[in-house]
């Protein structure tokens, strides 16, 4: 089973660029997407149907901004909009769907950047605070649960090119939160559980020729819970897809 995570930075555009046709190609079960910036009734889902995939779509009121969606070929037996807090949800961030026959539930998530305005950066541990608290709810009922998405914070040193504890993204709070996700929370860094080695990058910034000199962010994570250990397979990048100014990375898992 493959599960891919991929930030598009707009749903639209990389379907321009001939995403459709690398999904039909590669054939992954789940695709989890982040930044949609659209609303559903602005994308052409019919080209998802015609390639076997149901899908769902959690955009953000404000139109062309953030938004997640996940596509999936198994039919959910439960499909879970936003966690329940307006400020939240209206930014359309959380999405979670519960697969019966695949025996897991599946949550395509898109953390705030935290930017440089002031009150975003503050959202951003608002978000972060909520986030954690409703998944230490659910991992009471939902065991084997994978996390996807853009969570816009580097771990550690080897996962930023230029390490700058000043900045949104690398910040020592951001950094203690991650190590919480994965140690009290009881999840996998699934690309760290098979990938020891620095260099390895999800986020390249458009500006300065950045991709091509490998001047990167690994901001975009597959955590999986604990109880799938087992059936991990590998987990990866892929680095030389460029439809986004992130890369998609890859869950196998039986």
């Amino acid at each position: 089973m493959k599960i891919i995570s991929y930030n598009v930075n707009g749903i639209r555009s990389v379907i321009n660029k001939g995403f459709v046709n690398w999904i039909n190609k590669n054939n992954p079960d789940i695709i989890c997407l982040q930044e949609i910036k659209a609303y559903s009734n602005q994308i052409n889902t019919s080209i998802f149907d015609h390639i076997g995939y149901n899908h769902y779509w959690h955009s953000s009121k404000r139109k062309g901004y953030s938004g997640v969606g996940i596509l999936t070929k198994e039919k959910p037996i439960n499909i879970k909009y936003g966690i329940d807090i307006d400020i939240i949800d209206k930014e359309g961030r959380i999405l979670r769907i519960d697969l019966k026959n695949s025996k897991i539930s599946v949550i395509s998530v898109y953390i705030p950047s935290g930017s440089y305005i002031k009150n975003r950066l503050e959202f951003k541990f608002f978000f972060m605070d909520k986030f954690f608290s409703h998944i230490k709810k659910i991992n009471k009922k939902i065991k084997n649960l994978i996390i996807c998405g853009d969570y816009n914070i580097c771990h550690n040193d080897i996962d930023i090119y230029n390490p700058n504890e000043k900045i949104s993204g690398f910040l020592p709070d951001e950094r203690i939160w991650i190590d919480n996700f994965i140690y009290k929370l009881s999840f996998i860094d699934s690309f760290r559980n098979y990938t020891k080695s620095g260099g390895h990058y999800s986020w390249w910034n458009y500006r300065y020729n950045c991709r091509n000199n490998n001047k990167g962010w690994r901001i975009d994570y597959i955590m999986v819970s604990k109880f799938l250990k087992k059936r991990m397979k590998n987990s990866y990048m892929l680095s030389n897809i460029k439809y986004s100014d992130h890369c998609p990375i890859v869950l196998e898992i039986d």
